[in-house]
C-alpha cells in the first residue's frame, strides 16, 4: 500500500513520532500550527512544508532563527530528498519519501515507544511527557487543563476469581471502551496496573467530571465477558483541573488525592 511522505522525529520531544505529509504543512510554536513544536527558539509560524503531487519542499515562513535542511540555511524554497534532516529550534525532522519502507519501520518503532503493549493505549511515559508539555502550554496561553485518574475497583478480586487472562481481557475491554468516547485530542494513557489516566486540554473541572461520569456509568453498564463468563467491572474516578501553583507532579498529586477519596467513600463513584 502506498505511503504519504512523512517526518520523523529524530531528535527532541516526541522522539520517533511521524507526521504524515498529504499537502500543506504548518510548523511552529503556535497552537494552530500541524506540528506544534514548543520553544522559545520556534516561532509561531516557523516553516511550511508543501507536497504537490509528490514533490516535497521545504519553506522559512520569515522564522526569527531560521530553518535548516542538512545544517545549511532554507532560503526560499527547497525540494526535499528521502533521508534529508530538517532542523525546527532544538527539533530535528527527518524526511521520508512516499513508499519508502523506513517508514514503516518508524511507525513500530513510535508504537513501541508510546503505546501500551497491553491495552494498546498510550503508556506512562507517553503520558507524563505529555502533561508536562501540555501543562507548560496552557501556562503559557492561559487555557483550561483538566486530569481524570481512573481505578478499577477491586480489581485483584477479578484476577482471583476469574485468573489473570480474564484480567488483561478486562484491562483490554476497558481501555478500549474509554478511547471510543474520548476525543482525539485527549491523551489515555494506562496510569499503572489497574489505573488509566485521561488528559484534557482545553476542558475545565466541569467538563472533565462529566467526562469522568460518563466513563464511570458507562464501564459499570458494560458486560465484560471472558471464556464464557461475565465478569462485574466498576471504576473510580479522581478529576482536578490545573491550578495556579500547580506543575505535573502536583496536578497528578491532587488527583491522586481525590481517587483515593473515591475509593474510601464507596467506589464506583467520582470526587473532585
Amino acid at each position: 500500500m502506498a505511503r504519504s511522505a512523512a517526518l520523523v522525529v529524530i531528535h527532541g520531544e516526541d522522539l520517533a513520532k511521524k507526521f504524515d505529509l498529504d499537502s500543506q504543512c504548518r510548523i511552529g510554536r503556535g497552537p494552530t500550527c500541524d506540528i506544534v513544536v514548543d520553544q522559545d527558539s520556534v516561532s509561531r509560524l516557523h516553516a511550511l512544508i508543501l507536497n504537490e503531487e509528490g514533490r516535497v519542499s521545504v519553506r522559512d515562513a520569515g522564522s526569527t532563527n531560521g530553518t535548516f535542511v542538512n545544517d545549511e540555511p532554507v532560503a526560499g524554497e527547497l525540494r526535499l530528498r528521502n533521508g534529508d534532516l530538517i532542523k525546527v529550534g532544538r527539533t530535528v525532522f527527518k524526511f521520508l519519501a512516499s513508499n519508502n519502507l523506513e517508514a514503516a519501520y518508524h511507525d513500530e518503532v513510535y508504537r513501541l515507544t508510546t503505546l501500551d503493549g497491553l491495552t494498546q493505549v498510550f503508556n506512562r511515559r507517553y503520558f507524563e511527557e505529555t502533561l508536562e508539555r501540555e501543562v507548560s502550554r496552557c501556562r503559557r496561553y492561559e487555557r483550561n487543563l483538566s486530569l481524570v485518574l481512573l481505578d478499577l475497583d477491586l480489581f485483584k478480586k477479578v484476577n482471583d476469581c476469574f485468573g489473570h487472562l480474564a484480567g488483561d481481557a478486562v484491562l483490554k475491554g476497558v481501555a478500549s471502551t474509554i478511547r471510543a468516547r474520548v476525543r482525539r485530542e485527549d491523551v489515555l494513557a494506562r496510569f499503572g496496573g489497574e489505573e488509566f489516566a485521561v488528559i484534557l486540554p482545553e476542558i475545565d473541572l466541569e467538563g472533565a467530571c462529566t467526562l469522568a461520569e460518563k466513563a464511570r456509568a458507562l464501564i459499570e453498564e458494560t458486560e465484560f465477558r471472558f471464556d464464557g463468563q461475565r465478569v462485574p467491572v466498576t471504576l473510580s474516578a479522581g478529576v482536578a483541573s490545573l491550578g495556579r501553583r500547580d506543575d505535573a507532579g502536583g496536578l497528578i498529586s491532587r488527583v491522586d488525592e481525590r481517587l483515593y477519596e473515591a475509593k474510601n467513600t464507596g467506589r464506583n463513584r467520582v470526587a473532585f
